[in-house]
């Protein structure tokens, strides 16, 4: 997977994890076009690739990710900010459309855009000494990345517009408590409990992890009815796949299945 790495962007195959490593170390990982494109990229790569189960991003360095570069705001004109928040939507509607999960790895700050790229992400696991931040009032902007949507959908509209009017960092235990995130592990433990969290998701039955992903995702857009007809139609589709198939005899075997994801 080393062609699908850049300067600001390290790809790497786990067995059936892919393993994308935002790497700008000295700006705490804030967001750069050819990072981006990068993303895109690997997650085209993991939608069309089989043996790929599970996405897991995680930053370089100090910090999973600043997000915005504050060092070079106020030098990129309109139309040049306009393309830059398009394709950065473009990814976190990726992330969202993708069926295989993506698991956000944070350690560090998680800032701005670059906590809203958390966010986008169907896990988060975080290490012991996180810290997140909505820091756009700080700078005189709005939140970029679906902070708005995703926020308010854990959150409730009055907690959301607290947080980002004041920019006040929320400590990991908050994050945890308020059901922001999965899972606290101490960093010196992060990397490798965070891969083992994957490869564990890897096991299970990609087609039918895909499928719940797509409904929990759709389910706050949609009434009850709808969700329970698309239930009973994707339901019917998984009782025909090999998974489901390993899964009762396994359960009949007393033993533990063994899914392809078919």
């Amino acid at each position: 997977m080393n062609s699908l790495s850049n300067e600001h962007l390290q790809v790497n195959l786990n067995g059936p994890v892919l393993s994308c490593v935002l790497n700008r170390p000295d700006s705490l990982n804030a967001f750069s076009d050819e990072m981006i494109f990068g993303l895109h990229e690997a997650l085209r790569e993991a939608e069309n690739n089989h043996e790929i189960k599970v996405v897991v991003l995680s930053g370089a360095g100090r910090a999973f990710s600043a997000g915005g570069d504050v060092k070079s705001m106020g030098s990129a004109g309109a139309s040049e900010l306009y393309d830059h928040v398009g394709e950065l939507n473009k990814l976190i509607l990726k992330i969202k459309d993708i069926s295989k999960p993506v698991i956000a790895v944070v350690h560090g700050y998680a800032a701005g855009a670059g906590f809203n790229l958390a966010l986008a992400c169907d896990q988060i696991i975080a290490g012991e000494d996180t810290k997140f931040v909505l820091s756009f009032a700080q700078v005189g902007l709005v939140s970029d990345g679906g902070g708005h949507y995703f926020l308010s959908k854990i959150l409730g509209p009055y907690r959301t517009k607290e947080l980002l009017f004041r920019a006040e960092p929320i400590p990991v235990e908050t994050a945890m408590e308020w059901g922001l995130i999965n899972r606290v592990m101490p960093l010196a433990e992060l990397e490798e409990g965070a891969m083992n969290y994957a490869v564990e998701i890897a096991k299970g039955p990609g087609r039918a992890i895909g499928m719940m992903k797509k409904l929990v995702d759709q389910a706050d857009q949609s009434d009850l009815a709808s969700i329970l007809e698309q239930e009973r139609i994707t339901q019917t589709m998984m009782a025909a796949t090999e998974d489901h198939k390993e899964g009762v005899q396994a359960f009949k075997d007393k033993r533990k299945p063994e899914f392809l994801g078919k």
